[in-house]
């Protein structure tokens, strides 16, 4: 099945000269109509564009269904043709073959099964790339994710749906700096979940907090600050109540007894974020040592980057981790909470560690004015989000599409690593690049996890389940 989304704006994904990429802004929708034999495209690599999602049938064709093929499988087989497709780090032409939500491999299908496809589907040129996975949202659509309602699960799931439009496939909700009574009522309530056409999958929740620096609290709100100092991972059972589909941790590393709380987070599957810290390089590269693999937002909530002690930042280039292990980092690509050259300088440090996210919050996708983000009041002004009275950032509006294009005209990168930014490299991060994240032979396709990317000036993108 199709999933048909609503239009949203996603234009001007042109690349520009790495120093004139400014604030993403919102664009006006694109009316989609279906189009009568739409021309096929050829467009050389620096003109390539990343799209929005939108009505299915205006770039891609389906050509019609084949023979019964029965007697291989029960399952229908489709065919993607005349695309490219995004695959070991390039775009690469040739067809994509799906079964029961699972990418095959044509030559097993040919020659061991003498299979064939079912449906014929013409992409016309367009870039078939993995769903995007967003691993630090804290809500949007006047969901707060922080906020112990009455039904957490509906608002999870009417965010979900509304991000597939953005071709957020997968993602993990967020919950900032809160009292313990929240985490005990709020986390019970989110369940890691597949995705599909009626919403992005839950690969888990993100706890941002408590246990983070004064120092660095952002927009976390201090009075809800804790620390592991009395009873070590103990204190943080007790203030979150459960793990249970947690994946992901953000703490300080430089908090005492914060190395013992690493270790059995690690040790109970969870990945650990460094953030909101003042930890210095020596105490981010133990918390390293001690399994922790993630950056949260690099360069906000953080000390600064220092010729003499570099911070949390120098983990990018440090040559005393563990062997073998990677360190990914999350970077807000919006245009405001990053400048473009301290963009650059990351990037090029340490390309395959960098994973986009969008820290979006509750006011995604409303208009401006006074909204929530947990226990925090915070307003919208323009582009930017501010704990209400204060010129202090708190998360960003930003959609991941936006996001994906921002860093693609700021960095200078392939549209591969723009891309991959926002999908390998998240999976990475989780653990499940197994199934997400790529469209290696036995990946899922299923659920909405591919999306389509069109070229040109065609109706352009769309999330799809097959």
């Amino acid at each position: 099945m199709w999933g048909r989304l609503p239009a949203h704006s996603l234009s001007g994904m042109e690349q520009r000269s790495p120093g004139s990429a400014g604030p993403c802004r919102p664009q006006p929708a694109v009316e989609c109509r279906r189009v009568q034999n739409p021309p096929k495209i050829a467009i050389p690599r620096p003109q390539r564009r990343l799209y929005p999602p939108c009505c299915f049938r205006g770039f891609v064709t389906v050509l019609g269904t084949m023979p019964s093929n029965k007697s291989v499988s029960d399952a229908p087989i489709t065919q993607f043709m005349n695309c490219r497709i995004l695959k070991e780090q390039e775009l690469q032409s040739e067809d994509l073959w799906v079964r029961e939500g699972t990418i095959l491999n044509p030559e097993k299908l040919f020659f061991d099964e003498k299979g064939y496809a079912d449906t014929q589907i013409d992409c016309q040129g367009s870039i078939i790339a993995p769903g995007f996975i967003d691993v630090q949202i804290n809500g949007g659509y006047g969901i707060d994710f922080s906020l112990a309602t009455d039904d957490v699960k509906g608002g999870v799931s009417l965010v979900a749906k509304k991000i597939l439009a953005h071709g957020v496939t997968s993602f993990c909700p967020t919950l900032v700096t809160s009292p313990p009574h929240i985490y005990h009522k709020v986390l019970p309530g989110i369940s890691v979940q597949n995705g599909g056409a009626e919403g992005a999958g839950v690969l888990g929740v993100h706890l941002e907090g408590p246990f983070i620096s004064r120092e660095k609290k952002g927009a976390h709100p201090e009075q809800c600050l804790r620390s592991f100092q009395a009873g070590g991972f103990q204190d943080l059972l007790d203030t979150y109540g459960s793990l249970d589909n947690v994946a992901l941790v953000t703490l300080a590393p430089e908090m005492p007894r914060s190395q013992e709380v690493i270790r059995e987070l690690v040790r109970r599957g969870v990945t650990v974020s460094l953030g909101h810290s003042v930890s210095d390089l020596s105490q981010a590269e133990e918390a390293v040592q001690q399994g922790a693999t993630f950056i949260t937002h690099l360069f906000n909530a953080m000390l600064p980057f220092h010729h003499r002690d570099p911070g949390i930042v120098g983990l990018l280039t440090s040559d005393q981790l563990p062997p073998g292990r990677s360190v990914y980092y999350g970077m807000i690509a919006d245009g405001i909470h990053t400048n473009p050259a301290a963009l650059r300088i990351a990037h090029r440090a340490h390309p395959t560690g960098l994973v986009l996210v969008t820290d979006a919050i509750p006011a995604m996708g409303l208009p401006p004015g006074k909204h929530t983000l947990g226990q925090q009041v915070i307003e919208i002004q323009g582009l930017n989000a501010y704990v209400a009275g204060t010129k202090t950032l708190c998360g960003s509006i930003a959609t991941m599409d936006m996001c994906v294009r921002h860093f693609l005209q700021a960095s200078g990168c392939t549209v591969e690593a723009a891309l991959e930014a926002a999908s390998l490299h998240p999976a990475q991060l989780l653990g499940v690049s197994d199934r997400k994240g790529t469209l290696h032979y036995g990946s899922d396709a299923d659920r909405g996890d591919i999306i389509v990317l069109g070229v040109g000036n065609q109706c352009d993108s769309v999330s799809l389940e097959v």
